[in-house]
């Protein structure tokens, strides 16, 4: 069905029979019987899912932040350009046909290193609730995507031995989804 404005495109018999079902132009545009069938997005959800994307994304740069000291052991972490906020924006997808939403979330962060996968952190989104679904993160590294920039920050390898090592992450990642209070294990992954 397509929407228009202007009713002297619309052929004398379509809007006779219009008449005729009781529908009195006078009354109602074509405009008005939009606004009252289509209805406006509410701009506080928006604002909301905003922020909340945000808070996400910072959580997220944080983890790898703390991580790169403790358990990465170097000293820069490059993040390909709106990796985070991809990741949050699809978090936000997994949890929002959750009970308690992104409330009842919990996320393990890890780093997959050739065949191995390394445990970063944990991010419990709301302390207050008991976790309904948990997500599984898992960030790629990358060593062969960015040479210039490697010898930029005149790095070696993204972990060969060395004081200034840089990791790269791979613009890919992998999200696993976990359903904890379904009977059975439900994992979605995308």
């Amino acid at each position: 069905m397509v929407a228009t404005g202007n009713v002297s495109s619309k052929s004398t018999a379509c809007i006779s029979e219009l008449l005729h079902q009781g529908f009195h132009h006078t009354n109602i545009s074509d405009f008005d019987y939009w606004d009252y069938v289509v209805p406006e997005p509410n701009l506080s959800e928006v604002v909301f899912e905003e922020r909340t994307c945000q808070s996400l994304v910072k959580m997220l740069e944080n983890c790898l932040s703390k991580s790169k000291q403790t358990k990465l052991h170097c000293s820069k972490v490059l993040i390909p350009e709106q990796l985070t906020k991809k990741i949050a924006q699809d978090v936000l997808r997994l949890s929002s046909t959750e009970p308690c939403g992104l409330r009842g979330c919990i996320i393990h962060v890890n780093l997959e290193i050739g065949n191995v996968c390394k445990k970063l952190d944990k991010i419990i989104c709301d302390p207050s609730i008991v976790p309904t679904f948990e997500l599984t993160l898992v960030f790629k590294q990358d060593c062969c995507s960015w040479p210039s920039f490697r010898d930029f920050f005149l790095t070696q390898a993204c972990f060969a031995s060395g004081s200034k090592r840089t990791l790269i992450l791979s613009p890919g990642f992998r999200l696993i989804k976990k359903k904890l209070y379904s009977i059975g294990t439900v994992i979605e992954e995308c």
